[in-house]
């Protein structure tokens, strides 16, 4: 099945929230960490004043991609994270072992899926299902893709190699 992008506006309405900043280097271990504020209190972010955690560079992950965590989601206690993806970046191929739910929010990027490959924009939203193996790819030369991840549960990775 092909994902039809969709629109939506490129901000977010809001004021700013964040808390823990993540690095690519302890990527997984980082995502189990959980904000102090309850999942339950109202919340209103603001895309374009999220403080970005710094650049990672470890191996298998995007070169440069950053992170900003939101909260763990109050009925899994998974994170709830966005992911920033320089233009130009990739993102191996790999599963977890919770379902992963994704909206694009900014820029352009494409997911592998098993065996099919998805052309994603602005509104997209993408179910990856435990255990599929995925990766993604951000164009070179545009804008980076900023995305928002809901996890099922705690975030693993588990590499596929070639």
């Amino acid at each position: 099945m092909k994902l039809k992008p969709t629109r939506m506006a490129n901000r977010l309405v809001g004021g700013a929230f964040v808390a823990a900043l993540l690095t690519a280097t302890s990527y997984s271990e980082s995502l189990a960490q959980q904000p102090a504020s309850s999942p339950d209190e109202p919340l209103v972010l603001d895309l374009d004043e999220v403080e970005w955690g710094p650049p990672g560079n470890s191996p298998r992950f995007p070169r440069g991609a950053r992170t900003a965590q939101v909260g763990p989601d109050p009925d899994t206690g998974g994170p709830i994270y966005f992911a920033n993806f320089p233009a130009g970046s990739h993102f191996d191929l790999h599963w977890h072992s919770h379902t992963e739910y994704v909206s694009v929010l900014s820029g352009e990027l494409t997911i592998v899926l098993g065996e099919d490959s998805h052309a994603l924009s602005i509104g997209s939203y993408i179910v990856i299902p435990a255990r599929m193996n995925h990766s993604w790819d951000v164009p070179s030369g545009g804008e980076a893709a900023v995305i928002l991840v809901r996890r099922r549960g705690p975030a693993d990775f588990h590499f596929v190699d070639p």
